[in-house]
């Protein structure tokens, strides 16, 4: 974690770079958060920060946010000072990402009337004869 400052600074001076800075040093610490946590079940909130260089609260901040959105599988045990891995199984992963992958093919391939087209074809259809409901 030494070197990241140097790389920061020479993201922000870059001229291609400059523009997604922000965007690319939220990502490196994300990656980085989510490499520490793999190695561990549990690690309090002190040696985490100790291991980044940054402030316990800082760190509870930054890691809250990003359990928030869900961009890293663990738990803050705030009365503990503990953050707890949760991985997730792979079956449940593998199949939110079909899902979504379908959801985004979809998306993209069909124009919007024809997905409510195909949305009415196959919801059940009432017998116009039947008046019982």
């Amino acid at each position: 974690m030494a070197a990241f400052p140097g790389v920061a600074e020479q993201a922000r001076a870059d001229l291609f770079m400059h523009p997604h800075f922000r965007y690319f040093l939220r990502e490196a610490r994300v990656a980085s958060y989510a490499q520490f946590l793999e190695s561990y079940k549990s690690v309090t909130l002190p040696v985490m920060a100790a291991a980044f260089g940054v402030s316990a609260d800082f760190m509870d901040g930054e890691l809250s946010h990003f359990i928030a959105a869900g961009r890293l599988n663990c738990k803050i045990d705030k009365v503990a000072g503990v953050l707890e891995t949760t991985r997730p199984d792979i079956k449940s992963a593998q199949y939110a990402s079909v899902i979504k992958s379908g959801d985004l093919l979809l998306n993209r391939t069909l124009p919007p009337h024809t997905r409510v087209l195909a949305v009415r074809a196959h919801s059940p259809r009432r017998d116009p004869g039947n008046h019982a409901d």
